[in-house]
């Protein structure tokens, strides 16, 4: 059986990698090698990153809408009780948004939570 040379497959391969490695500095983007080692790397920091930005938006949610709720005499975590029990199921990235672009409304909402607290 004569032997099958992998030369296209290869190449292909080789220049996937390449595409993906556009950009970085260096060696990084010439050589196969060290291309290869960056983007499985830069693989690694996209995946953990992803999931941390859902983090980092979450704490600047919060503490936007910790910082209305001061100006409306209340704590984050009483307003968010307070709400609760009255019975408004509304998520941080909307009450954030609203304690930046509708005070008027967060203002309503604040006064809920605290009649749902007495």
């Amino acid at each position: 059986m004569p032997r099958v040379k992998g030369g296209t497959v290869t190449r292909k391969r080789r220049k996937r990698v390449l595409k993906l490695a556009k950009g970085y500095y260096g060696s990084k983007r010439a050589l196969f090698k060290t291309a290869k080692q960056q983007v499985m790397k830069s693989g690694q920091y996209a995946y953990r990153d992803r999931r941390n930005k859902k983090r980092e938006f979450r704490k600047l949610w919060i503490s936007r809408i910790n910082a209305a709720a001061r100006l409306n005499d209340l704590s984050y975590s009483k307003l968010m009780h307070g709400l609760k029990l009255a019975g408004i199921d509304i998520n941080r990235k909307m009450l954030a948004d609203l304690a930046i672009n509708d005070e008027n409304a967060f203002t309503q909402l604040a006064s809920k939570a605290k009649d749902a607290l007495k």
